[in-house]
């Protein structure tokens, strides 16, 4: 089964392989062409909710995911699209469901520009090191001839390179930043959504024939994801927005991100790729689902003290 899996892989070919950087390249842009003090302001104003809501996802949900491959001992491909998925920065989209569910927007985005802005460093290490903890993924990193230094360098400069510009531009010309912003995150999104699509088509048989194991691994992998970043903020002794927002921050995260990684970087194994594409879906599923959940709570309390 697992040879079955991972002989599913999507070669987009090196035209294909420069649409996916440059895709990935222009959303980090972006998200350095938007980067202010005020989206920082959750540091100074609750520093508890912030610094717990950033370890949650940077260190938490990483060991979370190592403790849940131990207990469930999934195929290793899927074990690596986990670790991957959980490596990621927080995507873009939680801001605008944690507005939806009445969370702290503000601390949300906070968080989301922290770890974004981190990712460059972050990931590809953190990537490295919790697939080295889990022996299955270790191993098939072994399998197929991978290559660290080349991983490092090329996610680094990949993800690292357009922050330090966007930064540059944001600091030196806001004005040129904020039209800059807009039009490097249009064009970042409609090409991650376009490959997105494609490598679920590309993937299409893989989901429908291993879809019994893929999917329930992505429904208890984000909903313990959730579930982590709800305790964080209750041992932070966060209110109810910032609840809200660190459950959301820490449950969703950059599958694009994932995907342009498993294409470019790791042969686009089947089994890691699904994980990816299913999770990028569900999330904002699940995430959805507390919007309605929480709101409904609102309601029922706004009529019991009126």
């Amino acid at each position: 089964m697992e040879a079955e899996l991972n002989a599913v892989t999507l070669d987009m070919g090196s035209a294909g392989d420069s649409a996916l950087a440059i895709a990935l390249a222009l959303m980090m842009l972006a998200v350095a062409l938007g980067l202010k003090k005020e989206n920082f302001v959750a540091v100074k104003d609750r520093p508890k909710p912030y610094f717990a809501g950033a370890a949650a996802q940077i260190i938490g949900l990483p060991l979370l995911t190592l403790l849940i491959l131990f207990i469930i001992n999934p195929l290793p491909s899927l074990a690596l699209g986990m670790i991957i998925v959980a490596s990621c920065p927080g995507g873009t989209v939680s801001n605008l469901i944690t507005l939806l569910g009445r969370g702290n927007t503000a601390l949300s985005v906070s968080l989301t520009a922290t770890s974004s802005l981190l990712a460059a460093f972050i990931t590809p290490i953190s990537i490295l090191f919790w697939c080295s903890l889990y022996p299955p993924t270790a191993n098939l990193l072994n399998e197929i001839d991978f290559n660290t230094v080349e991983f490092l360098t090329n996610l680094m400069l990949i993800l690292g390179l357009p922050i330090f510009i966007g930064m540059i531009i944001s600091a030196k010309a806001p004005v040129l930043a904020a039209k800059l912003q807009r039009i490097t995150a249009a064009v970042g999104a409609v090409l991650l959504l376009v490959i997105i699509v494609i490598a679920l088509s590309a993937f299409s048989d893989t989901i429908l024939k291993f879809g019994y194991l893929i999917i329930p691994l992505v429904i208890v992998h984000n909903g313990a994801a959730f579930l982590l970043g709800y305790i964080s903020a209750r041992l932070a002794g966060s209110d109810i927005s910032e609840r809200r927002a660190l459950t959301i921050e820490t449950g969703i995260q950059n599958s694009g991100i994932a995907i342009v990684i498993l294409l470019t970087q790791l042969k686009g194994l089947g089994g890691a790729a699904a994980i990816a594409g299913i999770w990028g879906t569900w999330h904002i599923i699940a995430g959805l689902i507390l919007v309605g959940i929480w709101r409904s709570l609102d309601r029922k309390k706004r009529r019991a003290n009126a």
